[in-house]
């Protein structure tokens, strides 16, 4: 009877103690759950809009986590070497996420080769840079923080500090089964935030989604024009056909380092070449050109109205024009009026 008292007490002890473990594991298989929990955003394509570049999509989805470390990271200083600038110091958002500096400033007032490209769409492009020189956008930000001019810092420079915060800690194990804090993961969630940005709520938009807008009498004669002499190279709705071309704009007396496209290709056909920018937001993207060249819009079709630098490379379309686009000065204030149309004030005033 003892013997069989002495059993029962041992069972019980063991059924407790499997209760305990197996409780014990169900909390934290429930802890890693709620650690883990990063799903995949659904962004809303735009429906004048052209689909997502589906290698972006297929390769770096943007997630819930995924864009919130990337935010975080884009703001954040410690990517450059001396923690005094971030990607926002150069994109800014009421700028279309570029600024109004001719060409790009960087740690210690270092002035860089070129304009900073507004930051805009970037999920339905296929290249990157005005040379092109990235066809995949996580690979991006490597760029301003290596190069001298810019970020003059290194991606495992930027690793060591980030791997070091607190709040980073806790966003990469929400974002990563393992937690784990990579170079590589901190380009997708920077790459993963600049999806994001979407710019698709203009006036053009609103007309073109029929959303009870329209044109002004002035602004129709501008899309008239800009139809015949200007989308050939802006194709709408991107308002960029993403290809690279010559158009004879004034070149950056910096001729050493500036070749265009060239500089990436290395080929003598490439001189002086560079993407077709999008004139999605240009009223608030001031100053225009690869440098900066053009203070206003109307220094900018003025400039194409008397003649462009004539090189052997030049755009085929120009050279068909007599190396210029002809516009009278109303059909330029007309023009401008329409290019008004572009901007966004939801995306320059909520991101």
């Amino acid at each position: 009877m003892h013997f069989y008292l002495q059993n029962i007490k041992i069972n019980t002890l063991k059924f407790f103690i499997f209760v305990l473990f197996f409780s014990s594991c169900k909390k934290e298989e429930t802890a890693k759950i709620e650690l883990f929990n990063n799903p995949v955003l659904s962004l809303d394509k735009p429906s004048n809009f052209p689909e997502f570049d589906s290698y972006n999509l297929r390769t770096n989805a943007p997630t819930l986590v995924g864009v919130e470390i990337g935010k975080k990271l884009f703001f954040d200083k410690q990517l450059s070497r001396d923690n005094t600038i971030s990607c926002n110091s150069c994109h800014i958002s009421s700028y279309a996420y570029g600024d109004h500096n001719s060409q790009a400033i960087g740690i210690q007032a270092r002035v860089g080769l070129r304009n900073t490209p507004p930051i805009q769409n970037m999920i339905f492009l296929n290249t990157y840079m005005w040379d092109g020189a990235v066809i995949d956008l996580k690979d991006q930000p490597i760029i301003p923080i290596i190069t001298h001019e810019e970020m003059d810092s290194s991606i495992s420079e930027v690793l060591r500090k980030i791997q070091k915060e607190d709040t980073y800690i806790k966003l990469f194990k929400r974002a990563y089964p393992d937690g784990e804090i990579t170079s590589k993961r901190i380009l997708e969630c920077l790459a993963q935030f600049m999806f994001t940005l979407i710019s698709a709520n203009s006036k053009y938009d609103k007309i073109m989604r029929n959303e009870g807008v329209s044109f002004s009498a002035e602004e129709q004669k501008g899309y008239l024009i800009f139809q015949q002499k200007c989308a050939f190279c802006h194709k709408e709705p991107l308002f960029t056909d993403q290809s690279f071309r010559n158009i004879g704009f004034p070149k950056n007396p910096n001729k050493i380092e500036e070749k265009g496209v060239a500089r990436v290709s290395g080929e003598k056909d490439d001189l002086y070449k560079f993407r077709v920018p999008t004139l999605r937001n240009i009223e608030v993207t001031a100053p225009y050109g690869d440098h900066g060249q053009f203070t206003s819009l109307e220094e900018v079709l003025s400039y194409l109205d008397q003649g462009v630098e004539n090189d052997t490379n030049l755009d085929p379309y120009l050279k068909e024009k007599g190396n210029r686009i002809p516009l009278s000065k109303e059909e330029k204030k007309y023009v401008i009026s329409f290019l008004k149309t572009l901007t966004d004030y939801t995306f320059i005033k909520n991101n």
